[in-house]
């Protein structure tokens, strides 16, 4: 608990900032957009219309709706416009912020006595002194109500941020997610908690003081609050010089986690500061490392050669690895350093009791058994082009097939919930589970090997390339197992920081 917490201040800086900067910028639209809904009611039905169909889209697909988004307009105008990272969650996150401040706000002004209003216009107020003297005071205890629960909804719905590139406290929380590092996603969880606990009872003050009309009350817990929001953004104005830290990718399972560390570890031995960007998506992690916003990660040639070449054929693995390798370069920017050593392929696996029984031993004898048998599947893998290209090989009909995180997908199939899952085959848990590994006659599953992808800025960079060229080839698929069994297991449970330090010198990378 002691390591996950000292995490937590960090991540809530940023977490904090996030959330704030969201909630100012909603704050600065939804002002304008509220008294224009209050006084033309056709133009407040369609804001007020709007704002609730932005929260009728679950915040995480906001997020990632996002990030193609960016990069349509990005190459609209010629690049410079960063997809990843802070911008996609700020705009997601102010939208989902609007609601509640512009409901408040229109239901505020059209909740004040048509006398008091009526008065103002007979002692010859115009429209702005009748706002500022009238309307502001009377509307602005409703209004700040609205903007607590703007600010709680931002600063829960940030933990998400993650998953374009944005640290937050999400980051502790997904990974204890997919590791079961449980320490971790209780201390997200309550440092989230805390920091809308504490930005609630701070705007709940102001609150209090605009309702007694003590101005200089409200204005000091506002300013304690702008306050916060500075020393949170520290980090981007302290100290401008020095070369930047590098920024190490990985996507949402053990695996990734633990490699991101193993490639951190000779990175900070060579020199360079290093900070993580964890629980990536495999379109936003390419993206990433594609503009620079990740200089390092490691990817699956199975992954990018169907999901971003689109290609459909299944080469050799060695010809496959070296045709990526020159489409990354050239369509990107994108080096192919090489690949690890093992790869980690999808890997259809039953209870092997299970599998004996029904004498299912290949995807082949699957087929006729499907009908009465439940898949489970990770988050990506129904909505992937392998799965598309499996069920045209194989004509597989499940009687039901549910996505799970990689983690969980492991307990459906244990706790029987699942019947068969979508494994990997460098995860330590099959052969611990006693799993069965359904062969592939068709050839219908590309090769998966592990490969590092470097950023364009990383391209010539000598040093950078020397610390990293001894893992290529390094790794063989039983380490990776076991690696990935140390943070994946129930019992003796290792963090991917000792996992990394266990696989490094199991391979001998650690002189």
């Amino acid at each position: 608990m002691s390591e996950a917490l000292a995490r937590v201040p960090a991540l809530a800086a940023q977490h904090l900032l996030l959330a704030l900067a969201a909630l100012l910028l909603a704050l600065a639209l939804a002002l304008p957009l509220g008294l224009l809904a209050a006084r033309r009611r056709r133009l407040g039905a369609a804001v007020l219309g709007f704002a609730s169909l932005v929260q009728t889209i679950p915040s995480l697909a906001l997020l990632a709706l996002f990030y193609p988004a960016l990069l349509w307009l990005s190459a609209l105008v010629g690049g410079g416009i960063p997809a990843l990272g802070f911008l996609p969650a700020l705009l997601a996150l102010t939208l989902y912020a609007l609601l509640p401040i512009v409901r408040n706000l229109v239901t505020g002004l059209a909740g004040i006595d048509r006398a008091l209003l009526t008065a103002a216009d007979g002692i010859g107020m115009t429209a702005a002194q009748k706002l500022r003297w009238v309307e502001a005071p009377l509307v602005l205890p409703v209004a700040m109500a609205g903007v607590r629960t703007a600010a709680v909804w931002t600063i829960g719905a940030a933990t998400l941020s993650t998953t374009v590139g944005q640290p937050s406290l999400g980051d502790l929380i997904f990974a204890g997610l997919q590791t079961q590092a449980w320490t971790l996603v209780v201390a997200g969880c309550v440092g989230a908690a805390a920091l809308a606990l504490a930005v609630d009872s701070l705007l709940g003050f102001a609150e209090r003081a605009a309702g007694q009309r003590q101005w200089r009350r409200m204005a000091a817990a506002l300013a304690l609050l702008v306050a916060a929001g500075a020393a949170a953004s520290a980090p981007l104005w302290r100290g401008g010089g020095g070369e930047r830290a590098v920024v190490v990718g990985a996507k949402n399972f053990s695996e990734q986690y633990i490699l991101a560390r193993l490639i951190g570890a000779r990175l900070e031995r060579a020199g360079y500061s290093v900070t993580y960007r964890d629980g990536l998506g495999s379109a936003v992690a390419f993206g990433a490392v594609a503009s620079g916003a990740v200089d390092v990660y490691v990817d699956y040639a199975g992954t990018l050669w169907t999901g971003t070449m689109t290609r459909r054929d299944t080469p050799p693995r060695a010809r496959l690895v070296a045709e990526l390798a020159r489409w990354t370069e050239r369509s990107r920017g994108v080096t192919l350093l090489g690949a690890l050593g093992f790869e980690n392929a999808y890997a259809f696996a039953m209870r092997g009791a299970d599998a004996r029984a029904r004498g299912i031993a290949s995807l082949d004898d699957l087929v006729a058994a499907a009908p009465g048998l439940r898949l489970g599947a990770d988050l990506e893998f129904l909505d992937r082009p392998e799965w598309a290209a499996i069920r045209a090989a194989y004509p597989l009909r499940f009687a039901a097939a549910t996505p799970y995180s990689p983690t969980f997908m492991y307990r459906a199939l244990a706790s029987g919930r699942a019947d068969v899952i979508s494994a990997f085959s460098s995860d330590g848990r099959i052969a611990a589970e006693h799993l069965t590994v359904l062969s592939d006659p068709r050839g219908a599953i590309p090769s998966y090997d592990a490969v590092l992808l470097l950023a364009p800025i990383r391209r010539g960079d000598a040093r950078f390339r020397a610390a990293l060229a001894p893992l290529v080839g390094r790794i063989p698929v039983a380490a990776m197992r076991t690696a990935n069994y140390l943070v994946d297991r129930d019992a003796d449970k290792k963090s991917p920081e000792e996992a990394a330090a266990w696989l490094a010198d199991k391979v001998g990378l650690t002189e």
